[in-house]
């Protein structure tokens, strides 16, 4: 084991660093890319939709994740967001919240690697890797055991995986962890974070573990629960606007809400009024990810005024992107919504 820990420092050696978009003002960059071509046009335009979505005081702003965002170093973008009341929900992965941003709160770390290391040598070591991204293994093991302890420490039910994720933003206060996260900003400033697929990463591995225990009473996660509850926004709040990072399954979960709304008798309910989706998936093959936002419009969930793909890597664009409407600064005057404390008053009908 001491043989196999030294040579695993070998490869864990220098940390992925999260990049701040405070730093550079990418504003007359972005501008410059108007005027040019392809994707450096489609990404300005998208740009431009999202600082809309700020100066739009009514909008409701909706962040969507999917794929490996926090452990390849947009962690802090997306904290800034948050931090300026630029993003008023967040439907996402389980992976990125958990096994990447608590982990890291936990006080863990991804680390820069390769992709033409040999797997093998790196399974023998508990050594994972996404492309050329290390994470230690035995570490993500002690975020599964911390997703069974905060779910021991529950009443039994069942519940959204917004609420759980509250109760892991009060574990990071209560244990004093590292409260630079996601998950943390998210509960300190009452913005709902989804999960709809949320047993697909460490927080199935710790429910898992918790229900085999206590097969009698235990905490459950409710997909149906999380539906509601997104969609309570879309209600309460008409207005809104999507920024996507990847597709899947939060790319549809947060689509649907307009087609939830007007099945529960809400059918004034507005499409999305915008709607920016950073792919590299391509829309030909019928999947989900790649699918556009016009194709969306034929089924009622987004207008098609204030709508752009951007075909690009999110590592590449969603810097630039958030960037941008960052140093705007038209999210300044935007109110917090808090849209956790109305989703907890619990109205007879939620």
């Amino acid at each position: 084991m001491e043989e196999r820990t030294m040579k695993k420092g070998e490869f864990l050696r220098e940390p992925i660093r999260h990049i701040e978009i405070k730093k550079h003002n990418v504003v007359p960059m972005v501008e410059q890319m108007a005027d040019m071509a392809f994707q450096a046009r489609n990404l300005a335009r998208a740009a431009s939709i999202v600082d809309l979505m700020q100066q739009d005081k009514e909008c409701a702003v909706i962040l969507t994740l999917a794929g490996s965002l926090i452990s390849a170093g947009l962690k802090q973008v997306i904290i800034d967001m948050l931090d300026n009341n630029m993003v008023d929900a967040i439907v996402s992965t389980g992976a990125n919240i958990v096994d990447q941003d608590f982990f890291e709160a936990l006080g863990f770390k991804h680390w820069k690697g390769s992709q033409f290391a040999d797997d093998a040598e790196l399974r023998d070591l508990a050594i994972d890797r996404i492309y050329d991204t290390y994470i230690d293994e035995d570490e993500l093991r002690v975020c599964d055991d911390t997703m069974a302890i905060i779910a021991n420490s529950m009443q039994p039910g069942a519940y959204s995986s917004r609420e759980f994720i509250v109760e892991m933003g009060k574990y990071i206060e209560e244990k004093g962890l590292d409260k630079n996260s996601i998950v943390y900003k998210a509960y300190e400033k009452g913005v709902p974070i989804f999960c709809p697929a949320f047993s697909d990463c460490s927080a199935g591995f710790g429910l898992v573990h918790h229900q085999w225990h206590n097969p009698d009473q235990h905490v459950s996660i409710d997909s149906v629960k999380d539906f509601r509850e997104l969609t309570r926004i879309k209600i309460e709040n008409d207005k809104t606007g999507i920024f996507m990072i990847g597709g899947g399954v939060p790319k549809n979960f947060t689509q649907d809400i307009v087609v939830a709304a007007e099945v529960l008798g809400y059918e004034d309910v507005s499409m999305h009024t915008y709607a920016v989706q950073i792919t590299v998936a391509d829309e030909r093959d019928g999947a989900l990810s790649g699918s556009t936002l016009k194709e969306a419009s034929s089924w009622g969930k987004v207008d098609t005024v204030y709508e752009q793909m951007v075909f690009a890597e999110a590592t590449v664009a969603m810097p630039l992107i958030a960037g941008y409407a960052y140093h705007k600064r038209n999210w300044e005057g935007r109110p917090a919504r808090n849209f956790n404390a109305m989703l907890d008053a619990k109205p007879v009908n939620a």
